[in-house]
């Protein structure tokens, strides 16, 4: 096994250690922590493919910006000590059906997709065609991808400060 295969098995084990914990931990504050794990680790995914600016803007906005936002705010509406009640077996089983479904649905497309290799682009590019890239809401454009991450940023906060915020019963 070479280096790139270790580090590859070494950051999916922690992908998929620390994704199961951090859905399946009672402590709000201990999954946010888990959340950072993950994605760190896809970061160094990022890094091992060589994506250096991508693996870059995943440190700097996800694990560093969001789950730090994250973080906060549930430092700021609830209890560090505070659980999570225990889900029933009711949400358990539906759950746990869906899950499998969905890996088992991932699973197949992969392995009836045919990756062809592909011979690297030797076409010249230019800033001004990365920069009309970046703001282009047509084909090949970026801006409209950019707004539905933020909108699905925006809802995952929300979410975050529901699940955090405090009861008063």
């Amino acid at each position: 096994m070479t280096s790139n295969q270790i580090m590859f098995l070494l950051f999916s084990a922690v992908i998929v250690i620390f994704s199961i914990l951090t859905v399946t931990s009672r402590r709000i504050l201990r999954a946010a922590t888990y959340l950072l794990f993950v994605l760190v680790s896809t970061a160094g995914l990022y890094f091992l493919l060589r994506y250096n600016y991508l693996a870059a803007i995943q440190l700097i906005v996800y694990a560093g910006g969001i789950v730090v936002l994250i973080i906060f705010s549930i430092l700021l509406t609830s209890h560090i000590s505070e659980k999570l009640p225990t889900a029933s077996l009711l949400k358990k089983w539906p759950a746990l059906l869906v899950a499998l479904v969905g890996a088992a649905l991932c699973v197949t497309v992969i392995l009836q997709h045919n990756f062809p290799g592909s011979v690297g682009n030797t076409e010249l590019v230019s800033v001004t065609d990365i920069g009309n890239s970046l703001i282009n809401y047509g084909k090949y454009g970026y801006a409209l991808p950019f707004e539905v991450i933020s909108v699905l940023l925006l809802a995952a906060m929300i979410g975050a400060i529901v699940l955090a915020k405090k009861r008063k019963d």
